[in-house]
Formats: structure tokens, sequence, C-alpha cells
């Protein structure tokens, strides 16, 4: 696709016009269309103006925070995490360990690689499958677990964003097996934003992770999780519509509080010191 083509493109879930056919479906006069078809110029300079106000969206909506993880928190090896969840999910993890021997150089902002199931092999439906790895959170001897939204995790009610389901269908095609391997971090990166706000300032290739995702990253990881006063966890990559009516205006989120480990939703345009979105980096294609 060419730059005039192009103009602007979808960017950390959100939809903005992106081709010349998305452009007459907005309703743009045919002088505009003229000046980005005749001119490369005038075509690169719409999609250096989008991505200027896709940057500054929401700029207000980000404490500046100095929480980070808590002490014994790393990621672990790949073997390791491949092994604990072909464990508790039932999987077959030889294909991922095969990836994993071969990986590409880590992207900048991810902190490590990190194992996930691909939740078509946990269950039928998304929702399904977060009940599934829910479950497992909460039969973990070492902690408390209290799940704030048991018995609404169905389509009506969460969905991952766009972004996110677009990035995992193209990780499932390149990658064969039950268990993904993928660079990630953890939230630090965008600690203190809201989750508008850091899905407004992803780069290119970020993406938000969703519940699914980032449960299953503590479950591979549970030191990450273990004390208030720590930086948690906003899952950017899911949308959450509390009454079940298509209006997908929260967003999950994993927390400490009260001698527990907690799974509720928030609000998308708070912003808190010690939150953060964890994100992932999609592979180049």
């Amino acid at each position: 696709m060419s730059t005039s083509q192009k103009v602007l493109s979808r960017t950390s879930g959100y939809q903005v016009v992106s081709t010349i056919e998305e452009l007459e479906r907005a309703g743009a006069s045919d002088e505009l269309f003229a000046l980005i078809r005749g001119s490369q110029e005038v075509a690169e300079a719409m999609v250096n103006a989008g991505s200027v106000f896709l940057q500054n969206r929401y700029v207000d909506e980000e404490a500046v925070s100095n929480y980070f993880y808590p002490d014994g928190y790393s990621a672990k090896p790949l073997a390791k995490q491949i092994g604990t969840l072909a464990e508790l999910f039932g999987l077959d993890g030889e294909k991922a360990l095969a990836f994993a021997e071969n990986l590409p150089e880590l992207p900048e902002g991810a902190e490590g690689w990190f194992a996930i199931p691909k939740w078509q092999a946990v269950a039928s439906t998304y929702g399904e499958a977060v009940e599934n790895m829910l479950a497992l959170i909460g039969k973990g001897k070492s902690r408390k677990f209290k799940n704030w939204c048991e018995g609404k995790l169905g389509k009506q009610y969460l969905r991952q964003s766009e972004r996110a389901e677009q990035v995992f269908a193209r990780l499932c095609e390149q990658q064969d097996g039950d268990i993904l391997i993928i660079p990630a971090q953890f939230g630090l990166r965008h600690r203190g934003r809201s989750v508008r706000r850091a899905r407004a300032v992803f780069t290119e290739s970020e993406f938000g992770l969703g519940l699914f995702t980032v449960g299953c990253m503590l479950l591979t990881h549970p030191e990450r999780e273990q004390v208030w006063k720590q930086l948690h966890i906003d899952c950017s990559g899911d949308e959450y519509a509390p009454a079940g009516d298509g209006k997908f205006v929260l967003a999950p989120f994993f927390d400490w509080r009260d001698g527990k480990l907690r799974f509720s939703t928030g609000w998308t345009n708070l912003a808190f010191k010690p939150y953060g979105s964890a994100s992932g980096f999609a592979p180049q294609s």
C-alpha cells in the first residue's frame, strides 16, 4: 500500500481513517482526494499529522509515578514458563520449546520473552478461556484471589481490542503448537498512564495485552503481584462492558489489596500512579 493510499494507519486499538475508501465513507471532499492522489508530499504530511495527533491524545491523563515491580520479580527462562503452562492447562509445549531456540533480538521496549497459551487451545470462546485461567489463579496455594467480575465474562461483557485480536491471529499463523512466544513488558513502560493514554502512545508494533495474556503471565510469574505498594497491571488489550449492553468503556486490571490478588475493571480515562499497561510487540511482517 502506497503512502497516498494508506493516509493514516490503524493505531493502538483506535480506528482512524486508513484508506481512500474509508475517507470516502467519512465524506471527504473531492478536493481532498485530488490533493492526496496528486501529491506524495501531501499524503506523507497527512500521515505525519495523524501520528502527531494520536501521540497527543489524552496527554493530560498521565501521573508522574515511581512505582516499580516487587522485589524478586524478573522474567523467567522460557523453558520454565512453557513447562508450567503445559502442566496447568494440559497443553503440548514441544513446538514452543523448539521455537524458543531461535528467537530474534528482543525488540526495544520489551523486558523479556513470555510464553502464552493460544486461548483457542484452552476453550472454545475467549471468555471461557479467561474463566479457565482465572480458576487456575484461584487454585494457587500461595495467595488468596478475588474475581470481582465472576459470572460476567461472556462476549457481551468482555472482548479483545481489535488491535490485540489482529496481532494474536497473526502470531497463531506464524507459530505452531498450543503455546505462543511473545516479547512483552509487564507495565513499567506505561506506569502512571490511563489505559487510553497508553494505547495512544503505543509504538507502531506495540499492542495492549489482555486479561487472558496477563493472567497467564501471572501464572508463570506469581511474584509479579504480591504487595499493595508496587506497580499493578492494566490489561489494555481488552475492553469491558459492565452492563453487557455493548458499551465497552472499561478495561480489566490486576492488583493486590487486603492480602489478596484481585481482578476487576476500571475506566480507561483514569490515570493512577500505581498502575501501568502491560504490552506486547508484534512481529514485523
